[in-house]
Protein backbone atom coordinates (compact mmCIF):
# COMPACT_ATOMS: atom_id res chain seq x y z
CA UNK A 1 0.00 0.00 0.00
CA UNK A 2 1.55 2.91 -1.28
CA UNK A 3 2.26 5.56 1.68
CA UNK A 4 0.07 9.37 1.23
CA UNK A 5 2.66 12.15 0.91
CA UNK A 6 2.30 14.82 3.26
CA UNK A 7 1.10 18.18 1.26
CA UNK A 8 3.04 20.33 3.40
CA UNK A 9 6.62 18.16 2.67
CA UNK A 10 9.09 19.03 0.13
CA UNK A 11 8.60 17.81 -3.79
CA UNK A 12 10.63 15.07 -4.45
CA UNK A 13 12.13 16.43 -6.81
CA UNK A 14 13.95 19.41 -4.36
CA UNK A 15 15.96 18.87 -1.72
CA UNK A 16 14.72 19.15 2.12
CA UNK A 17 17.06 22.62 2.48
CA UNK A 18 15.42 23.86 -0.89
CA UNK A 19 12.42 23.58 0.23
CA UNK A 20 12.80 25.42 3.71
CA UNK A 21 14.50 28.05 1.93
CA UNK A 22 11.74 28.84 -0.21
CA UNK A 23 9.36 29.14 2.48
CA UNK A 24 11.76 31.64 4.50
CA UNK A 25 11.45 33.79 1.54
CA UNK A 26 7.83 33.69 1.13
CA UNK A 27 7.67 34.49 4.65
CA UNK A 28 9.99 37.69 4.47
CA UNK A 29 8.16 38.89 1.85
CA UNK A 30 4.47 38.66 3.95
CA UNK A 31 6.14 40.25 6.54
CA UNK A 32 7.62 43.11 4.25
CA UNK A 33 4.18 43.46 2.37
CA UNK A 34 2.65 43.93 6.37
CA UNK A 35 4.63 46.04 6.99
CA UNK A 36 4.05 48.27 3.86
CA UNK A 37 -0.11 47.76 4.46
CA UNK A 38 0.54 48.78 8.35
CA UNK A 39 2.49 52.08 6.64
CA UNK A 40 0.08 52.67 4.43
CA UNK A 41 -3.24 52.49 6.96
CA UNK A 42 -0.50 54.67 9.40
CA UNK A 43 -0.62 57.71 6.77
CA UNK A 44 -4.25 57.38 6.00
CA UNK A 45 -4.95 57.87 9.62
CA UNK A 46 -2.64 60.78 9.85
CA UNK A 47 -4.14 62.30 6.96
CA UNK A 48 -7.53 62.31 8.30
CA UNK A 49 -6.40 63.84 11.49
CA UNK A 50 -5.22 66.77 9.44
CA UNK A 51 -7.93 67.75 6.73
CA UNK A 52 -7.45 71.46 6.99
CA UNK A 53 -3.66 70.19 5.51
CA UNK A 54 -4.90 68.04 3.14
CA UNK A 55 -7.83 70.61 1.99
CA UNK A 56 -6.26 73.44 1.81
CA UNK A 57 -5.27 75.41 -1.44
CA UNK A 58 -1.78 76.44 -2.88
CA UNK A 59 0.38 78.50 -0.21
CA UNK A 60 -0.37 82.07 -1.08
CA UNK A 61 2.31 84.71 -1.20
CA UNK A 62 1.12 87.96 0.17
CA UNK A 63 -2.68 87.33 -0.09
CA UNK A 64 -2.27 86.45 -3.65
CA UNK A 65 -4.04 82.99 -4.06
CA UNK A 66 -5.16 81.34 -7.60
CA UNK A 67 -6.92 83.96 -8.64
CA UNK A 68 -5.19 86.61 -7.22
CA UNK A 69 -2.34 89.04 -8.84
CA UNK A 70 0.01 86.68 -8.79
CA UNK A 71 -1.78 84.34 -10.79
CA UNK A 72 -2.83 86.66 -13.06
CA UNK A 73 1.03 87.44 -13.61
CA UNK A 74 2.37 84.51 -14.13
CA UNK A 75 -0.26 83.50 -16.63
CA UNK A 76 0.47 86.83 -18.45
CA UNK A 77 4.05 86.38 -18.46
CA UNK A 78 3.86 83.39 -19.80
CA UNK A 79 1.91 85.23 -23.01
CA UNK A 80 4.47 87.34 -23.26
CA UNK A 81 7.31 84.53 -23.08
CA UNK A 82 5.38 82.27 -25.76
CA UNK A 83 5.11 85.34 -28.15
CA UNK A 84 8.67 86.58 -27.75
CA UNK A 85 9.21 82.33 -28.26
CA UNK A 86 7.35 81.90 -31.40
CA UNK A 87 9.30 82.12 -34.98
CA UNK A 88 8.03 84.61 -37.15
CA UNK A 89 8.36 85.84 -40.78
CA UNK A 90 6.10 88.69 -40.73
CA UNK A 91 7.58 92.30 -39.95
CA UNK A 92 5.57 94.03 -38.26
CA UNK A 93 5.33 90.93 -35.52
CA UNK A 94 9.22 90.78 -35.24
CA UNK A 95 9.45 95.20 -34.33
CA UNK A 96 6.95 94.15 -31.93
CA UNK A 97 9.05 91.76 -30.28
CA UNK A 98 11.46 94.18 -30.26
CA UNK A 99 9.30 96.88 -28.30
CA UNK A 100 8.42 93.98 -26.21
CA UNK A 101 12.45 93.78 -25.28
CA UNK A 102 12.74 97.44 -24.63
CA UNK A 103 9.84 98.32 -23.04
CA UNK A 104 10.20 95.25 -20.33
CA UNK A 105 14.01 96.80 -19.72
CA UNK A 106 12.84 99.95 -18.88
CA UNK A 107 9.89 98.13 -16.74
CA UNK A 108 12.40 96.33 -14.95
CA UNK A 109 14.87 99.47 -14.22
CA UNK A 110 11.86 100.76 -13.11
CA UNK A 111 11.11 98.07 -10.76
CA UNK A 112 14.46 98.09 -9.11
CA UNK A 113 14.43 101.75 -8.12
CA UNK A 114 10.95 101.97 -6.72
CA UNK A 115 9.20 99.57 -4.06
CA UNK A 116 5.61 98.45 -5.32
CA UNK A 117 3.88 101.11 -3.23
CA UNK A 118 5.79 104.30 -4.40
CA UNK A 119 4.63 103.30 -8.00
CA UNK A 120 1.02 104.05 -9.78
CA UNK A 121 0.05 103.51 -13.30
CA UNK A 122 -1.86 106.02 -15.62
CA UNK A 123 -4.90 104.16 -16.76
CA UNK A 124 -7.47 105.44 -18.73
CA UNK A 125 -9.13 102.02 -20.91
CA UNK A 126 -7.53 102.86 -23.97
CA UNK A 127 -5.23 100.99 -26.20
CA UNK A 128 -2.40 101.84 -25.49
CA UNK A 129 -1.76 101.94 -21.02
CA UNK A 130 -3.30 98.28 -21.69
CA UNK A 131 -0.60 97.17 -23.36
CA UNK A 132 1.52 98.76 -21.04
CA UNK A 133 -0.58 97.14 -18.03
CA UNK A 134 0.27 94.19 -19.86
CA UNK A 135 3.77 94.23 -19.86
CA UNK A 136 4.20 95.72 -16.60
CA UNK A 137 1.89 92.79 -15.08
CA UNK A 138 4.12 90.49 -16.92
CA UNK A 139 7.42 91.53 -15.62
CA UNK A 140 6.59 91.72 -11.64
CA UNK A 141 7.05 87.49 -11.58
CA UNK A 142 10.81 88.07 -12.00
CA UNK A 143 11.54 91.67 -10.88
CA UNK A 144 13.51 91.95 -7.83
CA UNK A 145 11.12 93.31 -6.07
CA UNK A 146 12.47 95.57 -3.01
CA UNK A 147 11.87 94.83 0.57
CA UNK A 148 9.42 96.66 2.40
CA UNK A 149 11.74 98.93 5.21
CA UNK A 150 13.04 97.33 7.82
CA UNK A 151 11.46 96.00 10.99
CA UNK A 152 13.31 96.39 14.38
CA UNK A 153 12.59 94.49 16.95
CA UNK A 154 12.93 95.67 20.65
CA UNK A 155 14.00 93.40 23.64
CA UNK A 156 14.82 93.97 27.15
CA UNK A 157 18.37 94.12 26.41
CA UNK A 158 18.76 95.26 22.69
CA UNK A 159 17.25 96.41 19.65
CA UNK A 160 17.32 93.76 16.48
CA UNK A 161 16.47 95.03 13.13
CA UNK A 162 15.15 92.33 10.97
CA UNK A 163 14.76 92.91 7.08
CA UNK A 164 11.34 92.35 5.71
CA UNK A 165 11.22 89.76 3.12
CA UNK A 166 9.79 90.85 -0.19
CA UNK A 167 6.39 89.79 -0.86
CA UNK A 168 4.25 89.68 -3.92
CA UNK A 169 2.23 93.22 -4.08
CA UNK A 170 -1.87 92.26 -3.66
CA UNK A 171 -2.40 94.76 -6.38
CA UNK A 172 -1.13 97.62 -8.53
CA UNK A 173 -1.81 101.08 -8.13
CA UNK A 174 -4.01 103.47 -10.49
CA UNK A 175 -5.22 105.97 -11.29
CA UNK A 176 -8.04 107.16 -14.00
CA UNK A 177 -8.86 110.61 -14.70
CA UNK A 178 -12.18 110.73 -16.12
CA UNK A 179 -12.96 112.95 -18.66
CA UNK A 180 -16.40 114.90 -17.86
CA UNK A 181 -18.83 113.04 -20.43
CA UNK A 182 -17.28 109.71 -20.72
CA UNK A 183 -18.34 106.66 -22.24
CA UNK A 184 -20.29 104.35 -21.19
CA UNK A 185 -18.38 101.85 -22.60
CA UNK A 186 -14.93 102.98 -21.93
CA UNK A 187 -16.31 102.69 -18.02
CA UNK A 188 -17.49 99.43 -18.10
CA UNK A 189 -14.21 98.23 -19.55
CA UNK A 190 -12.19 99.89 -16.84
CA UNK A 191 -14.42 98.28 -14.50
CA UNK A 192 -13.92 95.03 -16.34
CA UNK A 193 -10.00 95.18 -16.31
CA UNK A 194 -9.44 96.82 -12.59
CA UNK A 195 -10.86 93.54 -11.31
CA UNK A 196 -9.64 91.34 -13.90
CA UNK A 197 -6.00 92.92 -13.52
CA UNK A 198 -6.05 93.48 -9.71
CA UNK A 199 -5.70 97.40 -9.81
CA UNK A 200 -6.13 99.77 -6.76
CA UNK A 201 -7.87 102.14 -8.68
CA UNK A 202 -8.72 105.83 -7.62
CA UNK A 203 -11.31 107.80 -9.98
CA UNK A 204 -10.73 111.18 -10.28
CA UNK A 205 -13.68 112.92 -11.68
CA UNK A 206 -11.41 116.27 -11.86
CA UNK A 207 -11.09 116.38 -15.79
CA UNK A 208 -7.72 118.29 -15.70
CA UNK A 209 -4.58 116.40 -15.21
CA UNK A 210 -2.71 118.89 -13.01
CA UNK A 211 -5.28 119.46 -9.93
CA UNK A 212 -6.23 115.94 -10.53
CA UNK A 213 -2.81 114.75 -9.83
CA UNK A 214 -1.89 116.83 -7.06
CA UNK A 215 -5.20 115.56 -5.10
CA UNK A 216 -4.15 111.60 -5.88
CA UNK A 217 -0.56 112.38 -4.46
CA UNK A 218 -1.64 114.19 -1.66
CA UNK A 219 -4.00 111.14 -0.81
CA UNK A 220 -0.94 108.61 -1.45
CA UNK A 221 2.60 110.63 -0.68
CA UNK A 222 4.31 107.19 -1.37
CA UNK A 223 4.32 107.26 -4.74
CA UNK A 224 7.24 108.62 -6.63
CA UNK A 225 6.64 107.36 -9.99
CA UNK A 226 3.82 107.29 -12.31
CA UNK A 227 3.88 104.56 -15.72
CA UNK A 228 2.04 106.75 -18.60
CA UNK A 229 1.39 104.91 -21.86
CA UNK A 230 2.15 108.39 -23.83
CA UNK A 231 3.76 107.29 -27.46
CA UNK A 232 6.12 109.76 -29.37
CA UNK A 233 2.95 110.84 -31.70
CA UNK A 234 0.34 111.75 -28.65
CA UNK A 235 0.14 115.78 -28.21
CA UNK A 236 3.46 116.37 -25.72
CA UNK A 237 5.31 113.21 -26.66
CA UNK A 238 7.58 114.14 -29.08
CA UNK A 239 10.25 115.28 -26.69
CA UNK A 240 9.73 112.60 -23.71
CA UNK A 241 12.22 109.80 -22.99
CA UNK A 242 11.57 106.54 -20.85
CA UNK A 243 12.23 108.79 -17.42
CA UNK A 244 11.21 112.04 -16.96
CA UNK A 245 10.65 114.09 -13.81
CA UNK A 246 7.40 116.22 -14.51
CA UNK A 247 8.13 120.00 -14.68
CA UNK A 248 8.74 122.63 -12.25
CA UNK A 249 5.42 123.55 -11.50
CA UNK A 250 3.76 120.09 -11.98
CA UNK A 251 3.54 117.77 -8.67
CA UNK A 252 6.84 115.87 -8.24
CA UNK A 253 7.27 112.13 -9.51
CA UNK A 254 8.65 110.54 -12.30
CA UNK A 255 7.08 110.01 -15.48
CA UNK A 256 8.15 106.69 -16.57
CA UNK A 257 6.96 105.66 -20.27
CA UNK A 258 8.09 102.15 -21.58
CA UNK A 259 5.97 102.46 -25.52
CA UNK A 260 6.96 106.02 -26.11
CA UNK A 261 8.16 104.09 -29.33
CA UNK A 262 5.75 102.29 -30.14
CA UNK A 263 3.51 103.05 -33.22
CA UNK A 264 -0.07 102.68 -33.78
CA UNK A 265 0.09 99.19 -35.56
CA UNK A 266 2.50 97.79 -33.35
CA UNK A 267 -0.45 98.20 -30.29
CA UNK A 268 -2.55 96.67 -32.13
CA UNK A 269 -0.55 93.68 -33.25
CA UNK A 270 0.53 93.13 -29.70
CA UNK A 271 -2.99 93.05 -28.23
CA UNK A 272 -4.39 90.85 -30.78
CA UNK A 273 -1.33 88.36 -31.27
CA UNK A 274 -1.71 88.17 -27.62
CA UNK A 275 -5.96 88.19 -27.62
CA UNK A 276 -5.86 90.61 -24.95
CA UNK A 277 -9.62 92.12 -24.51
CA UNK A 278 -10.10 95.70 -25.02
CA UNK A 279 -12.80 98.44 -25.03
CA UNK A 280 -15.66 97.15 -27.50
CA UNK A 281 -15.37 100.61 -29.40
CA UNK A 282 -12.35 99.85 -30.72
CA UNK A 283 -14.50 98.02 -32.61
CA UNK A 284 -17.07 100.57 -33.95
CA UNK A 285 -14.32 102.64 -35.48
CA UNK A 286 -12.87 105.06 -32.75
CA UNK A 287 -8.93 104.67 -32.95
CA UNK A 288 -8.19 107.66 -29.76
CA UNK A 289 -10.91 107.54 -27.16
CA UNK A 290 -11.42 110.36 -24.86
CA UNK A 291 -15.23 111.84 -24.04
CA UNK A 292 -17.77 111.73 -25.93
CA UNK A 293 -18.22 115.73 -26.57
CA UNK A 294 -15.05 115.42 -28.87
CA UNK A 295 -14.48 111.62 -29.47
CA UNK A 296 -15.71 110.04 -33.16
CA UNK A 297 -15.05 107.16 -34.93
CA UNK A 298 -12.13 107.39 -37.32
CA UNK A 299 -13.26 108.76 -41.13
CA UNK A 300 -9.96 107.07 -42.47
CA UNK A 301 -12.14 103.56 -41.83
CA UNK A 302 -15.17 104.51 -42.96
CA UNK A 303 -16.64 101.67 -45.07
CA UNK A 304 -16.96 103.18 -48.41
CA UNK A 305 -19.98 100.42 -49.42
CA UNK A 306 -23.38 100.23 -47.41
CA UNK A 307 -23.33 99.28 -44.03
CA UNK A 308 -23.09 95.72 -42.58
CA UNK A 309 -24.56 94.50 -39.75
CA UNK A 310 -25.34 98.34 -38.60
CA UNK A 311 -21.46 98.99 -38.75
CA UNK A 312 -20.34 101.60 -41.22
CA UNK A 313 -16.59 102.40 -39.93
CA UNK A 314 -13.92 99.27 -39.92
CA UNK A 315 -12.38 98.19 -37.16
CA UNK A 316 -9.54 100.37 -35.12
CA UNK A 317 -6.54 97.71 -35.78
CA UNK A 318 -6.98 98.01 -39.52
CA UNK A 319 -5.86 101.19 -39.74
CA UNK A 320 -1.94 101.37 -40.21
CA UNK A 321 -0.98 105.02 -40.23
CA UNK A 322 0.47 107.16 -36.92
CA UNK A 323 -0.81 110.08 -38.57
CA UNK A 324 -4.42 109.20 -39.03
CA UNK A 325 -4.56 107.54 -35.27
CA UNK A 326 -6.59 111.01 -33.78
CA UNK A 327 -8.33 112.05 -36.93
CA UNK A 328 -11.54 110.96 -35.01
CA UNK A 329 -10.54 113.57 -32.08
CA UNK A 330 -11.74 117.09 -31.83
CA UNK A 331 -8.58 118.06 -29.84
Amino acid sequence: MNKQRNPLSPPSTHSSSDYHEARGVNKARKTKERKKTREIERQKAILQDMPALVDAPAPRTNGAGPNGLEAVCRELKAKVDGFLDTPTDDKVLKSVKNQVIIARGVIEEALRRYRPEELSLSYNGGKDCLVLLILLLASLPTSNIPPPPTTTTTTTTNSISTPSPPSFPHSLQALYIRPPLPFAEVDAFVATSTARYHLDLTTSENAAMKPALTAYLAARPAVRAVFVGTRRTDPHGAQLSFFDETDADWPRFMRVHPVIDWHYREVWAFIRALEIPYCKLYDMGYTSLGGTDDTHPNPALKKEVAKTNGQSFRPAYELTEDNEERLGRDR
